[in-house]
Parts: structure tokens; C-alpha cells; sequence
């Protein structure tokens, strides 16, 4: 029987997609997978929330899924890998690796676009800002593994504009730690790079996405500019493809559900903000096509296969195939 295998890697980090084998035939491929703990030294670690303990990115095995129709696995051979540049990813709920279907990220799709020379390190947590990512180690932490090159993604929006009190705003607080998380990173020899925030799903009467990130994305361009640093705008790119889709197409990549989809799930899901695997995935390739314009050195180690978005005309939901991992939740990520 012929079998259609599709790999995932710890937290569901895509790695392989769709490699089709006949009876008696044998196709060899390789990925790079990051694989971490919370520890930052003897003495110190992230501050991790009640429900980190349960992810596979933090324990101490490397976890592979097969899925697919008749998967088949003749071998693995593993190889520890320190000489390679990473990606580590900063960000809150739409980036993080989420643990369980439906929800999904552009950080866990991306994994799949990198030809083995880079490696993609994503310490996003769902609920985070820039100052609650930074409070939890999340930022120490990147920077104590972080070698010359290496790049920093941070994208950030979401949540910071839930904060309040004196000197908290997108010209206060939010271009203060943006310009700390970039002069960090560069003191350690890395290279960062901004991302604005994707727009919610929200569209006036007239299908025109309503923006409600206030004025954090325009403090990101700005940030991006006075410090010269490169700027992948997915605010901008977002608000493209969700025009393209309109209110109701766009539903398809958002977690929006009938009651009983999934095990467990009692409720109608309509979440707004966050992505199921098809919506991750077009979001993902917005970053990509952002790398081709603003980082073109590191965009040279997209894989030969990595497509070429048009942001008024995506990709249709009709062609996206990829199966569901087995582990779901009815439970919405922090900072919805």
C-alpha cells in the first residue's frame, strides 16, 4: 500500500510534509530540530506558566509524530548538530509552538521552509509581552544561547496594549524594550529582526479588516527605522490576505469550529486571533516573503521548495491537506 508520511517534531514543529512512498521503495530525508530546557544555568531558568509543564518542547526526550495514510518509517538515524545557525523566535500566542490542535502558529510552520543549515529555536509563549517575556528569563535565555549570527524574530502587539498605568504605551514602555531587546541582542552578536503584529479578524460593513493594535505596529516601524533594523511588516501583509479571503473564506483559517470537531470539545470554538494549521501556515509564508524583502542573506536558506505568497491571491484552503496531530484541547491560549 502505498503510504503519504507527513513528520512533526516536539511540539508539533513541522519538519516533513506529504513524502510519498510506493510498496518497496525507501526515500531518505533530513530536518534539524531544536531541542532546549528551561535552564539558563544551575541557578536559574524560565519562569515557566502551569501549563508550559506539559509541552514536549520542554522535556527532556525529542518527541517525532508520524501522521498521515499509511505511514511507514524504515529507520531513523539522529545526529547531535551544535555548528548551525539558529532563528530564535520571540512572541506570544500567534507565534508559539502550540501544543495541542486546533490551534496553530506561523513559528511551528516555518520549521518546515529551512534547508538544514538553520534551525529554528522558538521561545514564544502564549499571553506574553515584551515585559512579561522578558520578566519570565525568556529573553535571558535566548541570549545565553545565542552564538554570532544568529538572528532574533520578535514579534510582539498583542497583549502589550492590554497594559496600563503610568508610562506604559506603544511610545513609551513597548519602543523602550524594543529598543533594549534589539541592543541586547546585538551585544551578543546577533542580528534582530522586527515583525509587526497580523491583524485580528475583524472587518467593517464594507469587508475592509478593522485595525485594532492601536499604535504598537506603527512604533515597531519606527523602531525598525531609527535603529536600522530589518522589518518583516505582517501587520501590512495580513490585512492583504484577509481582505483576499473577506469575512466569511477567512473563517477557514481561524479556529472556528461546531461543537464535537475535536474530542472533548463541547462548544462551538470562534476565536478571531488564533490560526488553526491553514491559517498558520499562510501566515508563515508571509514571514517568508518579509525575509526575501528585508533579510535577503538569511532568506538564502529557505528550502529550494519554499513558496512564493501573493498576499491578494493566497493560497486556497481547498489545497491544504495536512492531517491533524492526535493531541487536542477545547482550551483557548492565554491572551485571547
Amino acid at each position: 500500500m502505498e503510504s503519504s508520511l507527513t513528520v512533526k517534531a516536539e511540539s508539533r514543529r513541522w519538519m516533513l510534509e506529504d513524502i510519498v512512498t510506493q510498496p518497496g521503495e525507501i526515500a531518505e530525508n533530513s530536518f534539524v530540530v531544536n531541542v532546549r530546557s528551561p535552564y539558563i544555568s544551575d541557578m536559574d531558568s524560565i519562569i515557566r506558566k502551569p501549563r508550559e509543564y506539559d509541552y514536549l518542547n520542554w522535556d527532556k526526550k525529542l518527541t517525532l509524530e508520524f501522521t498521515g495514510v499509511n505511514p511507514s518509517v524504515y529507520g531513523l538515524k539522529i545526529i547531535h548538530q551544535d555548528d548551525i545557525t539558529t532563528i530564535f523566535l520571540a512572541g506570544n500566542s500567534t507565534v508559539v509552538d502550540q501544543e495541542y490542535e486546533p490551534y496553530a502558529s506561523w513559528g511551528q510552520m516555518i520549521t518546515r521552509y529551512f534547508d538544514q543549515n538553520v534551525v529554528i529555536a522558538n521561545y514564544a509563549e502564549s499571553g506574553e509581552s515584551l515585559s512579561s517575556f522578558k520578566s519570565a528569563g525568556r529573553l535571558k535565555k535566548i541570549l545565553s544561547e545565542m552564538s554570532s549570527g544568529d538572528y532574533l524574530f520578535i514579534e510582539f502587539g498583542h497583549n502589550d496594549q492590554k497594559e496600563s498605568g503610568e508610562g506604559i504605551g506603544p511610545w513609551t514602555s513597548f519602543t523602550d524594550l524594543l529598543n533594549e531587546f534589539i541592543e541586547e541582542t546585538q551585544n551578543v552578536g546577533g542580528n534582530p529582526v522586527l515583525v509587526t503584529p497580523m491583524h485580528r479578524r475583524v472587518f467593517d460593513e464594507s469587508g475592509s479588516v478593522v485595525a485594532t493594535h492601536d499604535e504598537y505596529p506603527d512604533a515597531m516601524r519606527v523602531v525598525a527605522k531609527t535603529t536600522n533594523v530589518p522589518l518583516i511588516d505582517l501587520n501590512l501583509k495580513s490585512k492583504s490576505v484577509y481582505e483576499a479571503w473577506g469575512p466569511h473564506e477567512s473563517k477557514r483559517a481561524f479556529v472556528h469550529y461546531p461543537a464535537g470537531t475535536f474530542p472533548g470539545q463541547n462548544n462551538d470554538l470562534r476565536d478571531n486571533t488564533h490560526f488553526n494549521n491553514y491559517g498558520a501556515w499562510i501566515m508563515a509564508l508571509c514571514i517568508i516573503k518579509g525575509m526575501r524583502e528585508s533579510t535577503p542573506l538569511l532568506a538564502e536558506f529557505l528550502a529550494a521548495d519554499a513558496p512564493m505568497i501573493d498576499t491578494s491571491a493566497p493560497f486556497p484552503f481547498s489545497n491544504w491537506t495536512m492531517p491533524h496531530s492526535f493531541r487536542t484541547t477545547a482550551e483557548k491560549p492565554d491572551g485571547n
